[in-house]
């Protein structure tokens, strides 16, 4: 799996370990967002996802930063690739460009395994979209946040503009959008953006592993389920919801991990799952 990408590096810091790391890679752009990624990363995640030895992966940034935005080369690409001189035709064409990086971010939300957003340094515009598509988020101390797009003349399109007042309240998303503004780790930590503040890059990594390492050691049905039944809970009324995960359970509650858990709490030992 690693070396497979151009803009991606996928790690196993431990052979046993069911944690993988994602890595943004290209540090010398702040690893900004090229058309590489958008076409690699949902592939990352797919095969990822369908991986039984992988049960959480870690997003994180290589070099000083976690990313920079979307490549302005990237952009500028998709301002002159028209198809003809008829303006409807290619605003057809820039839309299913749109959809196309869109589809690439919430592959992050696809992904039935849960996806842990760790940032240092830069977190701006492309990457407000896709930490707030992870699942879990932290921060250090000098990161910050831009939600950058009215700067380059452009209403933010990745995901940003959903995703973000759920988090963080519909105000604060607004203000964070309107003025482009930078929002520093701590001010993430208070607004809910992130979970939260590690002093340094290296305590955050060895903070998150171990984190990720105890969500990994949990059932993976229930592990799954909780995610996909928060997501989808998202856009349902509280009835809806509670129908949604009704079903849901239907088809996994009555498992072999419930019996095991079970059975581990009256043995007083830890329960053993098998891979998903």
């Amino acid at each position: 799996m690693e070396g497979r990408y151009k803009s991606l590096e996928i790690k196993q810091k431990s052979s046993n370990s069911p944690v993988f790391y994602v890595y943004l890679n290209r540090p010398s752009r702040g690893n900004a967002l090229s058309l590489d990624f958008f076409v690699e990363f949902p592939e990352a995640l797919s095969s990822l996802d369908q991986n039984p030895n992988v049960a959480v992966i870690i997003l994180a940034g290589a070099g000083p930063h976690f990313c920079s935005g979307i490549d302005l080369q990237t952009l500028n690409s998709l301002s002159k690739d028209t198809v003809s001189k008829d303006a409807g035709r290619n605003g057809e064409k820039l839309r299913r460009e749109i959809k196309f990086l869109q589809r690439s971010i919430t592959a992050i939300e696809d992904c039935r395994k849960p996806v842990i957003a760790i940032v240092h340094g830069a977190c701006v515009g492309g990457g407000v979209d896709i930490v707030t598509a992870c699942d879990i988020r932290y921060c250090t101390q000098n990161a910050y946040f831009s939600v950058k797009e009215v700067d380059l003349a452009i209403t933010a399109d990745l995901g940003s503009l959903q995703r973000l007042p759920s988090i963080i309240g519909f105000g604060n998303a607004m203000e964070l959008s309107l003025t482009a503004r930078r929002l520093s780790g701590l001010e993430a930590k208070q607004l809910g953006l992130v979970t939260q503040v590690f002093d340094s890059m290296e305590a955050m990594e060895d903070g998150v592993a171990a984190i990720a390492e105890g969500i990994a050691a949990k059932s993976p049905l229930a592990v799954v389920g909780t995610k996909r039944v928060l997501i989808r809970s998202r856009d349902l009324t509280l009835d809806q919801g509670l129908d949604y995960v009704a079903t849901w359970n239907s088809g996994v509650l009555l498992s072999d991990d419930l019996n095991d858990a079970i059975s581990a709490q009256r043995q007083k030992r830890k329960p053993v799952f098998s891979k998903l």
